[in-house]
């Protein structure tokens, strides 16, 4: 029964994450399917995850108060109705509304589901955070070639209709293989107002940054990002203020939430960005087609099975945050080598490989550094990783993407330095990581 409630729980983290990639693929077919004008590309692109973003840390006190396999159960229904809303779409404004509406749906779920997979772990949590970790990299890559195929076989709203058995099935599996946990204190009240200036603080920013990545919306992106960043010293007032904040107070003095959360935002800011460019290089100076782009980006969702895999057998000799720093250096070795050589087609993969191998290990080892504190922490933890994790995808692909347009730099193309930033980045995390490796583990601090 355990094994198959981890792996049940592993395909909400697949499914919610796949949401945020598979759609992109679409968006061209969404605008010519409704007759939307070019502009609405932007909100298409970031709803889902400027709400899924915004939400998660709420959606895991939400599970602490009213217990995380209901809200798990709530939210996969929600995906699923929303989605059958998004298919049956008349115009693109109900599509925007959708997509935000099934950020909401996952950033309640995923808390849920990885609260759940702690506790069912039931002893050593490796293998467990292994599959989640998986899971949720290989979707992340994975999506580009699911979108594509899914919308040149089936047309774009086969990317929303395809989640209605989905969520059926994951609901139905959720209910038999998965126990409920108590709720951590149903007395407690949830802090709405610090929850609204968190939503609005990282909504901000995700939009911002999404914004900055075409020239001709960069003011109204840095606009964006200093209004969130002005919400998120509101937000910090508040929780010093409220009797009962959002985020408990022991949560800002844990170097284990810390470290987890620092290590899943350098995880996804530097392999999204690299994703991403990789994407944009492959079908715009190599002539591939999205789904061959898409391939070739099967490299790195495949290389992290492994590169997860590995991580039972080294935990024994290293601790996870030594981990990792090995993990990270992979990251940057992949990234390098994409730098070095350009972009050429063959390279490209070898590197994201690479690169996949060492996100599989940074990605488990940042999940249990992060959620390795006090039971009472673990449901705030899993939503303060996971927002850390989707920040570094927004802000890491925003900053790559300014960074690849404003080459060349001497000998190294726009892409290539952007690359380059990303290789530096995650070596700068590995040594940071390696350093509070040798510190001592365990208090839970």
């Amino acid at each position: 029964m355990r094994h198959r409630a981890v792996a049940v729980l592993c395909l909400v983290q697949f499914v919610d994450v796949l949401g945020v990639t598979s759609a992109t693929t679409a968006i061209p077919a969404v605008l010519r399917g409704l007759d939307a004008p070019a502009s609405a590309a932007g909100p298409l692109a970031t709803a889902y995850a400027m709400v899924f973003g915004g939400l998660l840390v709420l959606g895991a006190r939400l599970g602490d108060r009213v217990g995380h396999r209901r809200v798990l159960l709530a939210g996969i229904t929600g995906y699923g109705g929303v989605s059958l809303a998004g298919a049956l779409a008349q115009d693109v404004v109900q599509v925007v509304a959708v997509r935000g509406l099934q950020g909401a749906a996952a950033a309640v779920s995923v808390p849920a589901a990885l609260r759940l997979l702690l506790a069912a772990a039931q002893g050593s949590r490796t293998g467990p955070l292994a599959a989640w970790s998986a899971a949720g990299a290989a979707a992340g890559a994975g999506g580009f070639l699911v979108g594509g195929v899914l919308t040149e076989a089936l047309g774009w709203r086969a990317v929303l209709w395809v989640n209605v058995p989905i969520s059926a099935l994951l609901a139905g599996g959720v209910l038999v293989t998965v126990r409920s946990l108590p709720p951590e204190d149903r007395s407690t009240r949830l802090d709405l107002p610090g929850a609204a200036l968190l939503t609005a603080a990282v909504m901000s920013v995700v939009a911002g940054a999404a914004l900055a990545e075409t020239p001709e919306r960069r003011l109204r992106g840095a606009a964006l990002v200093t209004l969130g960043l002005a919400l998120a010293a509101g937000f910090v007032a508040r929780q010093r203020a409220a009797a009962v904040p959002l985020i408990p107070p022991a949560a800002f003095t844990s170097r284990n939430l810390r470290s987890g959360t620092g290590i899943s935002f350098v995880n996804t800011a530097t392999t999204s960005s690299t994703a991403v460019l990789a994407t944009l290089w492959l079908q715009e100076e190599e002539g591939a087609s999205p789904v061959e782009a898409g391939l070739s980006l099967m490299a790195l969702s495949l290389a992290v099975i492994p590169g997860s895999a590995a991580c039972g057998p080294l935990a024994r000799r290293l601790s996870m945050r030594a981990l990792a720093a090995v993990g990270l250096l992979l990251v940057g070795t992949g990234c390098a080598v994409l730098a070095v050589t350009g972009g050429a087609w063959a390279p490209l993969v070898v590197g994201m490989a690479v690169s996949g191998l060492g996100l599989g290990a940074s990605s488990v080892a940042a999940n249990a550094v992060g959620t390795d504190v006090d039971d009472a922490l673990t449901g705030s933890a899993t939503g303060v990783v996971n927002t850390g994790a989707q920040l570094g995808t927004a802000l890491g692909v925003a900053a790559a993407v300014l960074l690849a347009a404003g080459g060349p730099y001497g000998p190294l193309s726009g892409p290539a330095a952007a690359w380059a930033a990303c290789a530096a980045a995650a070596v700068a995390c590995a040594a940071w990581a390696a350093a509070g490796g040798r510190r001592p583990v365990g208090s839970r601090r």
